[in-house]
Order: C-alpha cells, then structure tokens, then sequence
C-alpha cells in the first residue's frame, strides 16, 4: 500500500484540507496531511561568522555575500543602535548601563540578538559581524542558536598580512578622515587587539571544525570566489 503525504505551510489550509481526506483511501493509497511549523524553517538556515581585521576588506565582502546568499547581516553595534533607538526594555537597560560609563553584559546584548532572530525567522541566514568576540560570547551564541534549531555553519576568516594592512589602512586614510587610518602606529595596535580578540572565538569553533582561513589578498572577486566557495560545499 502506498501513502501519499501532503505538506501544508499554512495553519489556515490545514483544517480544511484535513477534513476533506481524512480517512479516505483512493485506489489504495493512504492520503495524509501533515503541517509543517514556519519556525522549522531554521534548521536549514545558514549561519556564518565572517571574521577579518581592520583593512581587509571584511565590509565589502559581507555586503557582496548578503546579496548573493540573502543573509540578514546582524551587526551587534547597529542592534544596539536600533534597541536604543526604538526605545525598547532592552535598549533602554543598554543606554542606562552606557550613561554610567559601562560595558553592556553579554545577557543583554544576546537578549538582543534573540530579539533579532526571532524578527527575522524567514530569512536564509544570518552572517554576524562583530559577534562573538569571547569565547563566552560564542558558547551563549550557541546555546541560543540550538533553542531556535539552528547552529553557525561556519566561521569564514580572512587573513591578510600586517604588511599588507597597514599599507591598505594608510592608504585609505588618505580620503577617509579617519584619524585612526594615518598613523602606522595606531594602526598596528588596532590589528594586535583585533587578533586578541578573535584568537579565543576562533578557538572555540576550531574545535567544532568550523573555522576556515580564507586568503584576503587579491582582487575583490578573487576573495569572493574563496568565500562563496566554501559557502557552497556546505550548503549542498
């Protein structure tokens, strides 16, 4: 006996349509319905963190990575913008906190982040840019990706050299009137604090073999090639 299964997105189909074959049986064959929940739409979601230090590109590359894969880009720092913003509970604790001169704790900022997702549950992914950056940062990550059913699939890293990046930074300075662009000095102690950071969250995910080393120099679609291709083979 073969069974024919029917899958509806939508609650307002169900019913009706559940009624109407319930207990039929045609030529043999069992027809069921099942409704499959919107929200397990995350589990084939595609999570990925895209590391990359100051001059190497990490801004475009994420712009051009969004309009191919139709990620949501979850920066924390326009989160806390938009919370602050929109007056939320979470916000408002987040402005209070940074009034008085203080680190925001990690519980709000992953309240926040919960809040993103849970806004943006329809959506192909996410590529988070400036989270995690400890490594208890990215067990809380992950343990609120889990409640959605979700996980991060990968954590891209672009590696350039110093040499290089400063030289990219100097020469951006040159048009950008960033202060911090125009002093080489400035601009090595960005880079060392930049690898202090990420050397913990990169350890985590090394240990899940989720980290990739992608070569950040070349051209711009050169680079993209790199990361669209390690995108690829997991998403298959």
């Amino acid at each position: 006996m073969i069974e024919l299964a029917f899958y509806y997105h939508d609650i307002q189909l169900i019913s009706s349509v559940f009624m109407q074959l319930t207990g039929l049986f045609v030529n043999g064959i069992i027809r069921t319905v099942y409704y499959i929940c919107p929200h397990l739409r995350l589990v084939i979601m595609f999570n990925l963190i895209l590391f990359g230090p100051p001059g190497s590109g990490k801004g475009t590359q994420s712009e051009k990575l969004i309009a191919r894969y139709g990620f949501k880009h979850l920066s924390t720092g326009d989160i806390l913008r938009n919370e602050i913003r929109n007056g939320t509970r979470l916000g408002q604790e987040a402005k209070s906190l940074m009034d008085q001169g203080q680190l925001v704790p990690d519980a709000v900022v992953i309240g926040m982040i919960r809040s993103a997702l849970e806004q943006n549950a329809g959506v192909n992914g996410f590529l988070f840019d400036g989270f995690p950056r400890t490594n208890a940062q990215a067990e809380a990550l992950d343990e609120l990706l889990a409640e959605k059913n979700t996980a991060i699939s990968v954590v891209l890293a672009l590696q350039v050299s110093k040499t290089e990046l400063i030289k990219r930074l100097l020469n951006r300075g040159l048009t950008s009137g960033r202060t911090d662009d125009v002093n080489e000095s400035v601009i090595g102690s960005r880079i060392e604090e930049y690898e202090r950071k990420t050397a913990a969250v990169a350890d985590h995910y090394k240990k899940l073999h989720k980290v990739v080393h992608i070569p950040g120099e070349g051209t711009v679609d050169e680079i993209f090639d790199h990361l669209t291709s390690e995108i690829n083979k997991r998403q298959k």
